[in-house]
């Protein structure tokens, strides 16, 4: 039977526990960095999602300019934001966005709309035509969420309203929610989620913008009114 001294025991306790949260930090390094490497080193992603239009939305006779996005800090941020708890909030290590989460979320759905032919003009507010309506959005979530899942799913959640330019007044307004699957904990496949989850959601919006602003179009009166002739 071998003795240990009180000055072994205490070494013994301390790789023990060395031990442990080597393994703890470990498991936080695969969530945290998708798989470990070197700190230094930074991979940037810049997804690229087309949509095509959809034959069933309709043709506009109206011009439209898109109001800048807005988001809280942390949601418009260049780091990957993923969420493995619903009370956790925590960025890739080793990963970021190209564009903020506002500008991809912009840019995906003024090019689907341009590419759709659908709308006479559509431009960024600023950008110098006449429009009769305006949108406006507000990003709710950009993130990789767990939700008690293996795998996270890429989500994004905005708000979404249609102002009518002469008067200001809401046209419509919706939340659109799009979460897609990742195919693996690796940053780059919840990257590819996250582009999936661009197409839906944005196609979603232009379909919905079509349809707002033409029945608006239907209920409002564009003439100016009648005054009666004096006697």
């Amino acid at each position: 039977m071998i003795t240990l001294t009180t000055s072994a025991q205490r070494t013994l306790l301390r790789f023990a526990v060395a031990l442990v949260l080597g393994t703890l930090l470990a498991g936080c390094s695969s969530l945290l960095g998708g798989g470990g490497g070197d700190r230094d080193r930074s991979t940037i992603y810049a997804p690229d999602p087309r949509v095509e239009a959809n034959p069933a939305w309709p043709r506009a006779e109206w011009q439209l300019t898109l109001s800048p996005p807005t988001a809280a800090r942390m949601i418009d941020s260049f780091r990957i934001a993923v969420r493995p708890t619903p009370a956790e909030l925590q960025v890739y290590r080793g990963a970021s966005w190209a564009k903020t989460p506002t500008d991809m979320l912009q840019d995906t759905v003024l090019r689907t709309m341009e590419d759709s032919g659908n709308i006479p003009a559509v431009a960024r507010q600023g950008a110098g035509i006449t429009a009769d309506y305006k949108l406006v959005i507000d990003l709710r979530r950009f993130e990789a969420d767990y939700n008690g899942n293996a795998l996270p799913a890429a989500t994004i959640e905005a708000n979404v309203k249609l102002i009518h330019n002469i008067d200001q007044t809401v046209v419509g307004s919706r939340t659109f929610i799009a979460a897609q699957s990742a195919s693996s904990t690796e940053v780059a496949q919840v990257v590819d989620a996250f582009s999936v989850a661009l197409q839906s959601i944005s196609g979603e919006m232009v379909g919905w913008i079509l349809e707002s602003g033409n029945a608006h179009e239907v209920t409002h009166d564009r003439r100016p009114p009648v005054t009666a002739p004096r006697r």
